[in-house]
């Protein structure tokens, strides 16, 4: 388990020094039909950007994320929680067996330079807590509000399409998006 966490950073940090960009998307694994309709266009705007999708690799939001890069020629990555590359949705390009559970959810957020919230329930709430906790930018398409001991807490950027949350994720990694 720890050989594959070793892999997983040291790939990062080849990807890191080559240029390459990953976005982590994160969301429930039952996601409503508008939910599972903004994953799959994050997806799409994502790899038209070329900025490879890392996700938890199985399926609702994850799923949907992944098919909307891999219509538009897009790269992904499934950070599984389980011990078998199996347990991959069918669009994950790269999966990554853990076998470590939830606490595959630090890595999936790790894993990226900025995360997007779609949706999602307490798990996705946990990755939120991780990635804000680690100074990562997540972006809110129709997620959680935090307060922070009675205040609002503005640490999550809200987006209002899926197309505006991978701009703004784009900006918190100071990336310009592909002219179209």
């Amino acid at each position: 388990m720890v050989a594959r966490l070793r892999a997983v950073a040291f790939f990062m940090k080849i990807a890191m020094s080559r240029g390459i960009q990953i976005i982590s998307v994160i969301g429930g694994r039952e996601p409503t039909p508008a939910e599972q309709a903004l994953a799959l266009e994050v997806g799409r705007e994502l790899a038209v950007n070329n900025i490879i999708v890392a996700c938890g690799g199985l399926g609702g939001v994850m799923e949907a994320a992944c098919k909307g890069a891999k219509e538009k020629g897009g790269t992904t990555i499934g950070i599984l929680p389980g011990s078998s590359s199996t347990e991959a949705n069918a669009f994950v390009d790269i999966p990554i067996v853990t076998g470590i559970g939830f606490a595959r959810n630090m890595v999936v957020v790790k894993t990226g330079q900025a995360v997007i919230a779609v949706g999602g329930s307490f798990g996705t709430l946990s990755e939120i807590g991780h990635a804000l906790s680690a100074d990562i930018p997540v972006i809110g398409l129709s997620t959680w509000d935090l307060s922070e001991r009675g205040e609002g807490n503005r640490r999550i950027i809200h987006a209002s399409s899926p197309k505006h949350a991978v701009e703004l994720a784009m900006e918190q990694i100071k990336l310009k998006p592909m002219e179209e």
